[in-house]
């Protein structure tokens, strides 16, 4: 006989309906959430009392039936858009709106595995935020974690990535998943990117305050200055500490009579002119 077809082998690797409770236990005592993605309408009936989500994947997209089908349940609806456009993209979450179901990740994709770096198009993920009105989310199948964590970057809500105990196991997505290693350092590198992509508001932390006064500069004398004498810009410097008059302020010291003398290197203070 010749290479086994996909057929074949997805045949030979199929579960049995029994199997799939016997999973959901598992991942219930392991506090894993437990998916699995149907693609029959029987299927769908089926996983209904056993996941929370349904996710379909980029070949279903425009399976408008099934995705109706699925929506109707009112479960949040994860979407795979490998190999489509913005608007078969759009039409399938239009439909599952239809349905009355609101809850849906649309998941940028690229259907290749593994997936080189130049077909991934990451700011495609920009453009279905804008333009989805829908969480989106990234399913990776390039190498390593580097893209994942990128997509994260971006605003991803949900990261997909496959997962294998060995790479050099047999099937056609081992080499392009994560082994367990690399998956723990996937997540904690995301969980780095959520840190430090941090609010958005732009302000001084608590520990650059602590500093602040040290590092920025205030208006000081740049030689000795006696009493009366009409302050010039060429009388004055700008020092460190930050803690007298800002330098924004000079023109209101500019101009102004030393009501006494000021020594060179004198931090002005607000009662030292008028």
């Amino acid at each position: 006989g010749g290479e086994e077809t996909q057929y074949e082998m997805l045949k030979r690797l199929q579960l049995d309906y029994r199997d799939f409770p016997k999973l959901k236990g598992y991942c219930d005592r392991k506090g894993i959430i437990f998916l699995s993605t149907p693609h029959t309408f029987d299927a769908i009936d089926f996983l209904e009392d056993m996941v929370p989500s349904y996710k379909f994947g980029s070949g279903d997209l425009t399976n408008i039936p099934a995705l109706e089908h699925a929506a109707s349940k009112g479960k949040p609806m994860m979407l795979g858009t490998g190999m489509s456009t913005l608007s078969e993209v759009r039409e399938a979450v239009g439909v599952i709106r239809k349905q009355g179901n609101d809850r849906i990740v649309a998941l940028h994709c690229t259907t290749d595995y593994p997936c080189p770096p130049e077909d991934v198009n990451l700011r495609a993920m920009k453009t279905m935020m804008r333009e989805l009105d829908c969480l989106v989310g990234y399913s990776d199948h390039t190498l390593g974690i580097i893209v994942p964590v990128a997509a994260a970057s971006l605003g991803s809500t949900v990261i997909e990535k496959h997962f294998t105990l060995d790479k050099s196991m047999q099937g056609p997505d081992h080499k392009a998943s994560l082994e367990p290693d690399e998956l723990r350092e996937m997540v904690g590198s995301i969980r780095a990117v959520e840190t430090i992509l941090g609010s958005g508001e732009k302000r001084p932390t608590e520990s650059e305050k602590a500093i602040m006064g040290i590092v920025r500069k205030s208006i000081a004398s740049s030689c000795d200055i006696p009493k009366g004498t009409t302050i010039t810009s060429d009388m004055l410097a700008v020092k460190r500490p930050g803690t007298g008059i800002p330098p924004k302020d000079i023109n209101k010291v500019v101009g102004k009579k030393a009501k006494k003398t000021i020594k060179c290197d004198h931090m002005i203070r607000p009662g030292d002119v008028g």
